[in-house]
Formats: C-alpha cells, structure tokens, sequence
C-alpha cells in the first residue's frame, strides 16, 4: 500500500469513501455535498491536499488538510473502505499526513469529530492529538468534539 497526493482521477473515490461513513453514522450535510462534489476546486484549489491510500489499484482510504490559518490546517474527510477497516491504513494515512504537515513548516493541525467515533478517536489520541474547546455555531451539526496537535 502507498500514500498518494490528489490525482483528479480519484476524486470519486474522494466522494465515495467519505458518503460510506457519513451515512452509516450521520445525515450528509450541505458542507459534506459541496466539499465532496468539488473536492479540487473546494479543498486544492484552495490551499489544501488531498491523499489518497492506494492498494494496488484500489483507493481504499483519503484524508484532506485544509487551510485554517497560515501554519494551521484541518484534519477533514479522512475514511477507510469498509472492506480493509482494522488493516492500519487510517494509521498510515494520519501518519503521512503529520510528516508532511513538519516538512510543510504547519505549526498545528486541529479536527472537528464525533464522540460516537470511538476508532477514530482513538486513532488520534494515539498520535497526540488534545481535546481543545469546540466553538459555537459550527457548519457541521455532527461536530462535537474539537482536537488539536501542536507540530
């Protein structure tokens, strides 16, 4: 398995993935549509990345950053094929995702999550990622629980 930058070709994998966790835990959002209809032009285009893990010539996981600030980025839309959950790749995502994120100079990468995600969770706290306070009036209903990593 390999970790590759956004190639146009996998932005329906992008979408794909990310509606299979959404709808088997929450109501895709407005936000939800938007960002996975035009991933390119709502997250690349933009200033952020996508990556991709790549089985062969399977997409089986993605994750995004996105700008938040000049040295901060979220953490967004990360999701594993259901067919290869428990095979480590959301670790292998995340773990690309923070190397790139110190050869990019970022200082701190937040997320916006579910406390009902309790892999997910894990998987972050297992990387370092702090619980922070969440904001009010947040564009996902789902959202709540914020975390953070300073790099």
């Amino acid at each position: 398995m390999e970790i590759v930058p956004f190639n146009p070709l996998y932005a329906s994998a992008f979408r794909d993935l990310n509606l299979k966790w959404i709808e088997e835990f929450f109501a895709v959002e407005p936000l939800d549509t938007y960002l996975l209809e035009n991933c390119e032009a709502s997250i690349i285009d933009k200033g952020g990345y996508i990556f991709f893990a790549k089985k062969e010539n399977d997409i089986v996981g993605c994750c995004a950053l996105l700008p938040a600030g000049p040295t901060t980025f979220e953490l967004g839309k990360m999701a594993v094929d259901p067919n290869y959950r428990g095979h480590k790749i959301g670790q292998k995502l995340l773990s690309h995702v923070l190397d790139f994120s110190k050869k990019k100079s970022l200082r701190r990468l937040i997320l916006y999550s579910n406390t009902k995600l309790n892999n997910a969770l894990h998987i972050y706290k297992k990387f370092g990622f702090v619980e922070v306070p969440i904001e009010e009036n947040l564009e996902y209903t789902r959202s709540n629980i914020k975390m953070q990593l300073t790099l």
